[in-house]
C-alpha cells in the first residue's frame, strides 16, 4: 500500500488528539493507494497459497477462513479485498505483522451512512465536534474515495493481538476501512481511548507536563 499525503487530512489529524475528564483520545485518518510495495507482494503470495488452493465444495460450517465478510476466499476478488485490508494494517502499524489475522476479525458494515452516524455520535459525545463541523471530515474523505462507492469494514482484533493495546490504560478503539474498489484507494480511520487515571512512568509524566505547559503557552502566552 502506498501512503498518500493529503494536506486536508493533516489538518483533521491535528484535531484528533484531545482529552475528556476521564480519558485521552487519539485518532488518525490516513489515505492509501492500493499499489503493492515489496512487503505487500510477500503477503499477497502467502494469501494466494493459503486460500487459492482450497478445493470447491470443501467448505464446512466451521471453516470461517473460506466463507468470510468479503465473500468466498476461494475466489479472486474476495481474496484481494482481504489482502488490501491486511496490507493497510501492515502499513498503518509497521511494527506489527498482520499476516495471520483471520477473516472473521473483520465485519462488513451495512452502509457508509451508518458508519458516518456512529463516528459522528462518538466524536460529539466525547466533545470533539470540530472535526466534523469545522474541518468537514466527511467532505474531505468524499473527495479522496467517493464515499457512496465505498465498502466499509471494521477490524475487531483479539485482545492479545490488538495493535492499539500498547498502554496500561487502554480502554477501547474503533478501526474503519473505507475501500473504493474502482479507484483502488483506502481510507483508514481509527480512534483509541486511554484512561486518564492509568499509572504512568516518571519520564512520561514529566513529558506530559511539558506538553501541557507548551499548549498553555500557545493559548495563554503569559502562563508558565
Amino acid at each position: 500500500m502506498k501512503f498518500l499525503e493529503v494536506n486536508s487530512l493533516e489538518v483533521i489529524n491535528s484535531a484528533l488528539s484531545w482529552e475528556t475528564s476521564e480519558c485521552i483520545l487519539t485518532g488518525r485518518v490516513e489515505a492509501y493507494s492500493c499499489k503493492s510495495a515489496g512487503t505487500d507482494k510477500k503477503l499477497f503470495k502467502t494469501l494466494e497459497q493459503r486460500y487459492n488452493t482450497l478445493a470447491p465444495g470443501s467448505i464446512s460450517p466451521d471453516d470461517i477462513q473460506v466463507v468470510s465478510p468479503f465473500g468466498r476466499l476461494t475466489e479472486s476478488t474476495p481474496r484481494k479485498t482481504f489482502f488490501y485490508l491486511l496490507a493497510t494494517l501492515n502499513a498503518a502499524f509497521p511494527d506489527n505483522d498482520f499476516e495471520n489475522v483471520r477473516p472473521d476479525q473483520f465485519i462488513k458494515m451495512p452502509s457508509v451512512e451508518m458508519v458516518m452516524n456512529s463516528v459522528n455520535t462518538t466524536l460529539f459525545n466525547l466533545g470533539n465536534d470540530v472535526v466534523v463541523n469545522q474541518y468537514r471530515l466527511w467532505d474531505v474523505l468524499d473527495e479522496i474515495v467517493q464515499l457512496n462507492e465505498c465498502d466499509v469494514y471494521t477490524y475487531n482484533p483479539d485482545a492479545d493481538d490488538d495493535p492499539m493495546n500498547d498502554e496500561d490504560g487502554y480502554l477501547w478503539s474503533v478501526n474503519y476501512f473505507f475501500f473504493n474498489r474502482k479507484l483502488k484507494r483506502m481510507i483508514f480511520f481509527s480512534i483509541k481511548s486511554e484512561s486518564l487515571n492509568a499509572p504512568i512512568g516518571q519520564e512520561e509524566g514529566e513529558l506530559r507536563q511539558v506538553e501541557h505547559c507548551l499548549l498553555i503557552q500557545v493559548i495563554y502566552p503569559f502562563f508558565c
